[in-house]
């Protein structure tokens, strides 16, 4: 029997010992002189010792390869650089050190992507459509897949309306649905499951695993522990901006929970039924509360 060929694994995204620095401005002196403006263009250093500049050490020395066809989810409990590596992965924020590589055009989808509020959803479609690089014959296209999909007429015709007017469910909905309705190389989703009813988000994880299909490479942001493990094979853990586990999700996924204490309590035992000896057995305390991740 022959033997069969490996299937080749294309890598879509390289990061390569990948330093992120935020600069947050501080009160230092000389801030605002003649000399000081000098120097903060010759002399970027100096002039941020002079104006009291402070680094943020966001992301620390990570390094990964995502291939084609997977599906990665980005966990960590708040600011431990989750985001702020997406964003970089997009191309929209420099690295301070090391590099990033990526196969494609990468595209940023979050619950706070930019959309004109003054707009209807429908001009947004449009628009939406065309930043991503589809031509308007697609969008029309695809016009009411998308409203479908995201739910926003099913108590009204609200794709009609401002998006000023949509509550941030909707408006994150609508975002999903603009961005889903394009086959992309590298889409980065930055919580956008955690809005919407359960159904919206059956559907998005459905959509998901459509774009894995089509050769694209999904990374998820999210705090919701079970989207992870139905949309996600794959989980890189950073914590304090350090990649702390990368590995198949189950596995990281219970080393995380262990961590924040997020752990599921014990099942409730059935109750005796009616006429059975009821037994006094000591009961064990009842379980903490979980943390939130």
């Amino acid at each position: 029997m022959a033997e069969q060929t490996p299937v080749e694994k294309i890598p879509t995204v390289i990061a390569d010992n990948v330093d992120i620095v935020y600069r947050v401005n501080g009160t230092g002196a000389g801030r605002g002189t003649a000399t000081a403006a000098l120097n903060r263009i010759l002399r970027r250093k100096q002039a941020e010792k002079a104006a009291g500049v402070r680094k943020v050490h966001a992301v620390k020395k990570v390094s990964f390869v995502a291939y084609r066809g997977e599906a990665i989810g980005l966990i960590g409990t708040n600011g431990s650089g989750k985001s702020t590596l997406l964003k970089a992965v997009a191309g929209l924020l420099p690295v301070e050190s090391g590099h990033i590589h990526t196969d494609g055009q990468p595209s940023l989808l979050g619950v706070n992507a930019a959309l004109m509020s003054d707009l209807t959803g429908e001009r947004n479609v449009f628009l939406g459509g065309l930043a991503m690089g589809m031509s308007r014959e697609q969008i029309k296209e695809r016009y009411q897949d998308i409203v479908d999909f995201s739910g926003i007429n099913e108590k009204g015709d609200f794709i009609t309306l401002p998006m000023r007017t949509y509550s941030s469910g909707m408006a994150a909905r609508l975002r999903f649905s603009i961005a889903a309705a394009k086959d992309h190389d590298v889409l980065l989703i930055d919580e956008a499951l955690a809005t919407g009813d359960r159904s919206f988000q059956k559907r998005s994880e459905a959509r998901i695993r459509e774009l894995r299909q089509h050769a694209g490479t999904v990374f998820l942001v999210s705090h919701n522990n079970k989207s992870i493990r139905d949309t996600c094979e794959r989980v890189l853990w950073l914590e304090r901006g350090e990649l702390r586990m990368d590995g198949p999700t189950e596995e990281v996924m219970k080393e995380y929970e262990a961590f924040t204490g997020d752990k599921k309590p014990a099942p409730k035992k059935p109750a005796p039924k009616a006429g059975a000896a009821k037994v006094n057995t000591p009961q064990p305390a009842a379980p903490k509360e979980p943390l939130p991740s």
